[in-house]
């Protein structure tokens, strides 16, 4: 007997569960994406706003929704494209049923993040159309052509990342320097695009110099700039540490420049790492005129090592912080204020551990007057002998800042290191060849990683020192320069040869108070 077979017609839509009798216009958005800000690609991203607004209101069986926007924003990830993932959002709210754009690549040049997009789009109904592909991701061979099309994308945005990147090396191999300028303080453009001084931010940078010498901290120098209303180099009000730093290290106001501190190591989520030696930098000397001299860069660097040294945070304000040291704890002094409240009231320096539970620190406090008479009569027994120090200046800073021993470790370390790295590498081989012991493998290769980390501290502690040394050398001249140009001994307090001149003082005991200058001498005050 012949089977009857009798189709009974679907009569719900399966994505939006409305009645397939039922007529009811698609609601259509437009997406428009272009990735610059050029004049050419506004242009463009007008046209494309007009062009959908216009296609989806001629349509009768559509009802448009709006056209979704991007500006100047890659496609290469969508964290970052605010239009994009409104759009997205407002189709998963049941607010949009079709949506059309250009093309695959102006939807994302990212496989990954395409096709999650579609088939979250495609479980709740929602079709996407790409008109120049054709493309209808609800047909049967969409997602397959957008895969296809993806794929392409992508690799068509990894040339153009690595061509950019080609491009921005080749400049830096050749010496070339680019600059942010708005948010650079110091600097403006130049027609030929070379740098040229502003004179007004100028005066701020020089200023943050000096006052950095003279003692006041970061945090001290970012209030300062605040109170007296001085915009940041991004133009805001309130400064910050970071950004005060920042002046103080940043190479350019010397004069040189450093390039390539830092590379991208993902062409997608365009992820920046500071750059370590895991590719090529360049240093150009003399590529512009200075706002600040080198031997004033370089004082300051020391001076950046000197407090790092300190073995605690330093917040001073003033010249006297942290350059009086406790010579029976070692500890730094700090300014005391006693009778705050009566016609008394004095500011004293005593050592910050005095009052402490668990040890009570004996040497005596001191009053500014003190510390300015110990200056005074530790320089004028060093102007005693300022001619000797002028004439041999070259062999004390050969001596004091010789580096060879420190060198010749250095180049062991890195020859090391790079047979530690050779030993790994050979070791990751024979296991990918040979069938080893795991466990004698795993002991194997942790140790060779545990002896790398360790060399690689070592060689940082050896260049730190090294840096340290070679910059001591600029801090003796400065000196030695400072005190030739002294005529006569002192009988008032000089602040500015107490900052420029003097490293710190050490209290022992009252009546012991001994003065050490930069370049190594102690002096008994």
């Amino acid at each position: 007997m012949a089977k009857k077979v009798t189709v009974i017609p679907a009569t719900i839509n399966r994505f939006d569960f409305q009645p397939i009798a039922s007529i009811r216009r698609r609601r259509v958005a437009g997406y428009a994406r272009v990735s610059t800000d050029t004049e050419e690609q506004a242009t463009s991203y007008e046209a494309q706003v007009d062009y959908y607004t216009t296609y989806i209101k001629s349509r009768e069986d559509w009802e448009f929704v709006k056209v979704y926007t991007d500006e100047g924003i890659s496609a290469t990830n969508t964290n970052r494209r605010d239009g994009f993932n409104e759009m997205v959002q407002d189709a998963l709210d049941g607010k949009i049923d079709l949506i059309i754009t250009k093309s695959v690549s102006r939807f994302a040049r990212n496989t990954v993040d395409s096709l999650v997009t579609v088939r979250k789009l495609k479980e709740i109904g929602v079709e996407i159309y790409f008109e120049k592909e054709n493309i209808w991701t609800l047909d049967a061979k969409g997602e397959l052509l957008i895969t296809i099309m993806s794929s392409l994308a992508q690799e068509e945005s990894r040339s153009i990342s690595e061509n950019t990147t080609w491009g921005k090396r080749k400049a830096f191999a050749d010496g070339k320097v680019s600059l942010a300028y708005s948010n650079f303080l110091g600097y403006d453009k130049g027609p030929n695009g070379e740098f040229v001084i502003n004179e007004e931010q100028a005066k701020v940078v020089k200023m943050i110099y000096k006052w950095f010498l003279e003692g006041d901290s970061h945090f001290v120098i970012a209030k300062k700039l605040t109170e007296l209303g001085i915009p940041t180099p991004m133009g805001k009000d309130k400064w910050w540490c970071s950004t005060v730093l920042n002046i103080l290290t940043n190479e350019k106001y010397k004069g040189d420049a450093l390039l390539q501190k830092e590379y991208t190591t993902d062409f997608l989520t365009k992820k920046k790492k500071k750059n370590q030696g895991e590719i090529p930098q360049y240093y150009v000397e003399g590529h512009h005129e200075a706002i600040i001299s080198p031997e004033t860069f370089d004082l300051v660097k020391a001076e950046i090592i000197r407090r790092k040294n300190l073995g605690t945070n330093y917040k001073g304000s003033g010249i006297y912080y942290a350059k009086i040291r406790c010579g029976n704890c070692g500890g730094i002094y700090g300014a005391k204020v006693w009778h705050s409240n009566d016609k008394y009231r004095r500011i004293v320096y005593q050592c910050n551990n005095k009052f402490k539970k668990d040890y009570r620190c004996k040497t005596p406090h001191l009053y500014e007057k003190q510390i300015q008479d110990a200056f005074i009569s530790a320089f004028n027994q060093v102007m005693e002998e300022k001619d000797e120090l002028v004439d041999n200046m070259d062999i004390i800073i050969q001596t004091a800042c010789d580096t060879t021993e420190l060198e010749q470790k250095l180049a062991e370390v890195q020859n090391e290191i790079t047979l530690v790295i050779q030993m790994t590498q050979e070791l990751v081989s024979q296991n990918a060849h040979e069938e080893l012991d795991q466990t004698e493998y795993k002991t194997r290769y942790d140790s060779m990683v545990e002896r790398y980390e360790t060399l690689r501290e070592e060689e940082g502690n050896l260049k730190e020192l090294i840096e340290e040394r070679t910059l001591k050398g600029g801090v003796i001249k400065a000196y030695i320069e400072r005190l030739a140009e002294q005529d006569e001994v002192l009988t008032e307090f000089d602040s500015g040869l107490w900052n420029g001149l003097v490293d710190f003082i050490t209290v022992y005991a009252k009546g012991d108070v001994r003065v050490t200058f930069k370049d190594g001498t102690e002096v008994p005050a």
